[in-house]
C-alpha cells in the first residue's frame, strides 16, 4: 500500500499540468480538429504529447535538482532581466486565456440551466479566489485538478463510447499528413498541447511535491502519466468530434456547438456529459492558469513564489479578476480568436524552451539529474520545431 500510495503522490504534478493545459479552448480547438479533418490529425496528439513528456521531463529533473525556483535559478545564470521578463510574459499569457477559461465555466453551466453566463462565471472566479485562503494551498488544488480530470475522463470517455467512432479512420489517422489549409490549427493545437509553460511551471510542483515526499526521484516524478492523459483528452475530443460533427457536416463555430451536435443524436444525456467535461476543464484552468500567471510573475519579480505568500495570492486574484471582467465584457469570443491567442503564445515559447534546456543540461547546476543523452537529443529536436513554427505563425501573421 504504502509503494501504490507513493506513486500516486508522484504521478500528482504530472496530473495537474495536465488539468491546467487542457483548456476550454483546447475542447475548441480539438473539436475543430475533428470537425474539418475528421481523424487526420490524430497523428500530431503524438507528436506534441511525446515532446511535452520531454520538456517535462526536463522540469522534474531541474525541480529535483536545485532547492531554488527556477526564476530564480535563472535570475542567478542569466540576469534579472530574464528572469523578469519570463514572469511577465507568462503572466500576459496567462491573463489573456484566462477569458476563455470563465467563457468556459459559464458557458457550460448556464447551457444546463438555461441562465445567463455572466453570474456563474461571478461565482466560480470567487470560489475560485477563496481557494487561496485554505492554509495548505497546494494539496487543496492538487486534490481539486485530480478529481477534475478524472469526471473528464468520464464524461468525455462516455460522450465517445456513444459516438461509435471508426476504428480505421483512427489508425489512419496516425499516418502524418497535413491536409489542405490545416496549418493555422496545426500550429495553435502544436503550441498549446505542448506547453513549454505548463512544463516549467511543473517545476514548482515538483519542488513543493518534494517537500512532502523528500524521497520522491526522477523514475517516479517524470509527469509522463499525467502527459498521456492529456493526450487520451485530446484523442477522444477529436476522434468524438470526428464521428459526430464531420460526418454530419457540422462546423464548430463555438466551444458549446459540439454539445449541442450530440443532442438529436444522443438526446440530453450526451450533451449534459459534454457540459460536464467542458466544465472541468474550464474550471481546472481557471484555477491553474491564475495560479501559474500570479506564481510566476511574483517569482520573477524577485518576490516569493510560495503559494501562501500575499503577493502571489493578490496577483493570481488579479488574473481571475481580469479574466472574468474581460469575459463578461465580450461574452462570447469566436473560436478564431482562441485559436489565434494560442498560436500567438509560441512566439514566447522558444525563449522559455531555449532557458529550460540550456539549465537542464548544465552538469555544474543539475549534477545526477542532467539530461540523459536520448532527452537533450530529442529536447533540441523540440527545440527547433518550436523555432521553425515561431518564424512561420510571425511570417503568415504579420507579413502577408
Amino acid at each position: 500500500m504504502p509503494k501504490i500510495r507513493n506513486f500516486f503522490m508522484a504521478l500528482a504534478p504530472g496530473i495537474v499540468t495536465a488539468a491546467i493545459v487542457f483548456g476550454p479552448s483546447k475542447i475548441t480547438i480539438t473539436s475543430k480538429m475533428g470537425a474539418m479533418y475528421s481523424y487526420s490529425l490524430l497523428w500530431l496528439v503524438v507528436v506534441a504529447i511525446f515532446f511535452m513528456i520531454i520538456y517535462a521531463n526536463m522540469a522534474s529533473r531541474i525541480g529535483l535538482a536545485t532547492d531554488d525556483s527556477l526564476l530564480v535559478t535563472i535570475r542567478k545564470h542569466y540576469g534579472r532581466w530574464a528572469a523578469g521578463l519570463i514572469g511577465f510574459g507568462i503572466f500576459l499569457v496567462a491573463t489573456s486565456f484566462q477569458a476563455g477559461n470563465s467563457i468556459g465555466v459559464g458557458l457550460s453551466i448556464a447551457e444546463a440551466t438555461g441562465t445567463p453566463m455572466a453570474p456563474w462565471i461571478i461565482l466560480f472566479n470567487t470560489i475560485g479566489i477563496a481557494l487561496l485562503f485554505f492554509r495548505d494551498f497546494y494539496k487543496v488544488l492538487e486534490r481539486l485538478m485530480i478529481a477534475i480530470v478524472v469526471l473528464m475522463l468520464f464524461a468525455f470517455i462516455t460522450t465517445t463510447f456513444l459516438a461509435k467512432p471508426s476504428v480505421s479512420g483512427m489508425v489512419s489517422g496516425l499516418a502524418p499528413k497535413v491536409p489542405e489549409g490545416s496549418l493555422g490549427l496545426l500550429i495553435a493545437f502544436f503550441a498549446s498541447c505542448f506547453s513549454v509553460v505548463g512544463a516549467f511551471y511543473q517545476t514548482y510542483l515538483i519542488q513543493a511535491r518534494k517537500k512532502v515526499s523528500p524521497t520522491l526521484n526522477i523514475s517516479t516524478s517524470r509527469g509522463t502519466g499525467g502527459m498521456i492523459i492529456l493526450g487520451l483528452m485530446c484523442v477522444v475530443v477529436i476522434t468524438c468530434a470526428a464521428a459526430v460533427l464531420h460526418e454530419n457536416n457540422i462546423a464548430v463555430n463555438k466551444a458549446s456547438d459540439m454539445a449541442k451536435a450530440l443532442e438529436p443524436l444522443f438526446g440530453s444525456a450526451a450533451s449534459y456529459l459534454f457540459l460536464i467535461g467542458l466544465f472541468g476543464a474550464s474550471f481546472s484552468s481557471l484555477i491553474g492558469n491564475a495560479t501559474i500567471g500570479g506564481t510566476l510573475l511574483s517569482d520573477g519579480l524577485g518576490y516569493s513564489s510560495s503559494l501562501d505568500s500575499k503577493v502571489v495570492k493578490s496577483l493570481i486574484a488579479a488574473v481571475m479578476v481580469i479574466g472574468s471582467i474581460i469575459a463578461i465584457g465580450y461574452e462570447k469570443p469566436p473560436l478564431e480568436m482562441i485559436v489565434l491567442a494560442q498560436s500567438v503564445t509560441i512566439f514566447l515559447v522558444p525563449f522559455i524552451a531555449i532557458v529550460m534546456y540550456l539549465l537542464s543540461n548544465n552538469r555544474k547546476l543539475m549534477g545526477q539529474y542532467t539530461n540523459s543523452p536520448f532527452v537533450r537529443m530529442a529536447g533540441l529536436i523540440g527545440l527547433i520545431v518550436l523555432v521553425v513554427l515561431a518564424v512561420y505563425n510571425f511570417k503568415e501573421l504579420f507579413l502577408k
